[in-house]
């Protein structure tokens, strides 16, 4: 490798010192919506070396699952353990050195080409502003085989199917980072416990003393920690739950309002119809008149 390449190495250079191109080493415009690689394949032809750069309009995931790796992400270096998955934004420079043998793929997104996941207001979009890096799931290398094999292809909805394998890619690769990386507050935590409890038991119509109980915690103190985490009571938590069980049901079904409520748990659909439409200010048949429109 000449001396401008060896150069990119240096991590206090300015960003415009570092290439920016589509495919380390080649400038040629993206065809596709996704490339994929072996690691081999691309390093071991440059001494299993890849000097930093970065990509202005690609986002790419390199799953690593044997070998070692040196990591270079923005001057930061390091060695993780593998096998690993790693998440790298647009933008951000980026070099590897490997040892010889590594195995593992590298794959290749167009910004432009996956709006549900990379762009600007994508739900997951501040999750991987930054580099992700987590433990992959062992079926991960069958997730990135099968992948391979639509991409290689041309059946029909070719990119329909991409497009969803990736975004269940990234997400799996997110999930892994932030259960190993995010410590919630303990009213959080209890709080997120609360609502686990609801979602399971809404329809049994349970007292607030035996949520309590079985959090471990007072009535009382339930209803503040409540109100602290979310200006909602706790009563007002649980029954915003079973009406919005109660829209889907009327949205997504042909059920009238009385087999509805009799599904939630209610003993009364007369009670029910009232408490939808103080809660939402419309009777449940008019919620689905609306939406019929």
């Amino acid at each position: 490798m000449d001396d401008a390449g060896k150069s990119w190495h240096n991590p206090d250079m300015q960003t415009r010192s570092i290439p920016a191109w589509q495919l380390y080493g080649e400038h040629s415009p993206f065809p596709d919506i996704l490339h994929m690689e072996r690691i081999r394949d691309r390093a071991a032809g440059l001494d299993w070396r890849i000097s930093p750069h970065r990509h202005a309009h690609l986002a790419q995931i390199f799953l690593l699952v044997g070998g070692h790796a040196t990591i270079d992400l923005d001057g930061e270096i390091s060695q993780p353990a593998l096998p690993l998955t790693l998440f790298v934004p647009p933008n951000l420079v980026h070099g590897f050195t490997f040892a010889a043998g590594t195995e593992g793929w590298v794959l290749t997104l167009p910004v432009e080409s996956h709006p549900l996941i990379l762009s600007a207001d994508a739900e997951i979009g501040p999750m991987i502003a930054a580099p992700v890096l987590a433990t992959p799931a062992p079926d991960m290398p069958d997730q990135v085989t099968a992948l391979h094999d639509v991409w290689l292809g041309q059946a029909p909805l070719r990119h329909t199917r991409l497009r969803a394998m990736l975004a269940q890619l990234i997400c799996d690769v997110v999930q892994d980072h932030v259960s190993k990386n995010t410590v919630l507050p303990p009213a959080e935590t209890r709080l997120l416990r609360f609502v686990d409890l609801i979602a399971l038991n809404h329809t049994r119509h349970w007292t607030l003393d035996r949520y309590a109980a079985q959090m471990g915690m007072s009535s009382r103190n339930l209803g503040r920690l409540c109100r602290a985490q979310t200006g909602m009571s706790a009563h007002a938590l649980i029954e915003s739950h079973l009406m919005r069980e109660a829209t889907r049901l009327l949205a997504y079904t042909r059920m009238t309002a009385q087999a509805i409520a009799y599904q939630l748990g209610y003993q009364d659909p007369s009670y029910f119809n009232r408490r939808f439409r103080k809660v939402m200010g419309l009777s449940p048949g008019a919620y689905r008149q609306q939406l019929e429109r």
